[in-house]
């Protein structure tokens, strides 16, 4: 038996890997006898998530970072790490863990340095191509570091990181396309673009669709994932669409379930670049227009770098948030939506990305160090 804690949260890129390792886990011969539980923030989107998928959740205090920040926000982010080590250590000692794992995100710090100082062994996992505050700040107290892509691999110590892929829900890559059409009443001839903007929304990509949508909507069929901040506008403009279009628009504040299915019907994505882009798009080998959110007072880059790593690899091109306010979307879709020839080879490059089996990697991986794994039990 395996006693496994989890720890991520912040956005859904720190949530979905976890849960695909659990689905891994879970496909083995020894599932019945894993123990898990999840530690979370309270407010994060991460609760609903992970008790949907009918683990246990608990939930300790989380702060934001450091960089950046005032003296007083900074000493109530200190104070709240304090808090959040604390109750991290209570439920160290109370589930007595064999491995922990994180998958990033400011909740998963108090509960791998709690994890340390009771000498369970740690796995962080990097969902993005570069490490944030988080994972950086983590690594020395991990035993081990997981990696999606090769190239993160220089970010850490010699031999402290491993490539395992990005692990994706099996419903994504299981996902019917003529089903998925169905479902949403598309025909099945025509062209799909799905716009999303990361679990969170985007304001400025969902301004930008609503300005063009009407010549959108005119070159395909869309599934747009706006957020719960702009879903009324959005369902007010399809209101206001022509009748003969407005049936060709699907705005949603968030997809979850049905998120497997908006990938697999469409041809090609406008979204953030989340960490969950670097395994989805390829997973299902869908081409995308990418805007990365760049915060504009130093923050961390993650996702400037995760859109760079697919646009050098021709599955994506990447407009910033400056060509998206001066009208680039619809040139830019409009161009990729008719030059199949393009569109068919960045599809094959988004293939070429895939890593079936991260999830299973990644299992394996936890199950090394918590010395339950067939060549962990050999060498012991």
């Amino acid at each position: 038996m395996v006693r496994l804690l989890i720890s991520g949260g912040g956005t859904a890129g720190h949530v979905y890997p976890a849960l695909a390792v659990v689905k891994a886990l879970a496909s083995g011969a020894e599932q019945a006898a894993h123990r898990l539980l999840y530690v979370g923030s309270a407010a994060g989107l991460e609760r609903g998530l992970v008790q949907g998928a009918g683990l246990d959740f608990r939930p300790i205090s989380v702060a934001g970072g450091l960089r950046g920040v005032s003296p007083l926000a900074a000493l109530r982010a200190i104070g709240g790490l304090a808090r959040g080590l604390a109750q991290a250590l209570g439920i160290v000692q109370e589930f007595r863990p064999d491995v922990i794992l994180a998958t990033g995100g400011y909740v998963c710090a108090p509960v791998v340095v709690a994890g340390w100082l009771r000498g369970v062994p740690a796995l962080v996992y990097l969902p993005d191509i570069e490490p944030g505050w988080t994972i950086r700040f983590l690594t020395p107290f991990a035993r081990r570091v997981a990696v999606s892509c090769p190239e993160s691999v220089r970010f850490f110590p010699a031999g402290k990181a491993v490539v395992t892929g990005y692990p994706v829900r099996p419903e994504i890559v299981t996902a019917d396309r003529a089903a998925a059409r169905r479902h949403f009443g598309f025909a099945a001839a025509e062209k799909v673009l799905l716009v999303f903007g990361g679990s969170r929304g985007a304001h400025s990509l969902n301004v930008a669709v609503g300005q063009v949508l009407d010549s959108l909507l005119r070159l395909a069929q869309v599934i747009h994932v706006t957020g719960e901040q702009d879903l009324l506008a959005l369902e007010t403009r399809r209101v206001d669409l022509p009748a003969g279009l407005r049936g060709r628009y699907h705005p949603y504040a968030y997809l979850h379930e049905e998120m497997p299915l908006a990938l697999a019907a469409a041809d090609l994505a406008v979204s953030r670049a989340g960490a969950s882009t670097l395994g989805e798009l390829p997973a299902v080998g869908l081409p995308a227009v990418l805007v990365p959110y760049a915060p504009s007072s130093g923050g961390h880059r993650d996702q400037e770098r995760n859109a760079d790593y697919l646009v050098r690899h021709g599955a994506a091109v990447r407009l910033d948030e400056a060509a998206l306010a001066r009208g680039m979307l619809y040139t830019t879709v409009s161009r990729l939506l008719t030059e199949e020839r393009i569109l068919g080879e960045m599809r094959e490059r988004a293939r070429a990305l895939a890593q079936p089996g991260a999830a299973d990697r990644l299992a394996e991986e936890l199950l090394r160090l918590a010395g339950r794994s067939p060549d962990a039990q050999a060498s012991g």
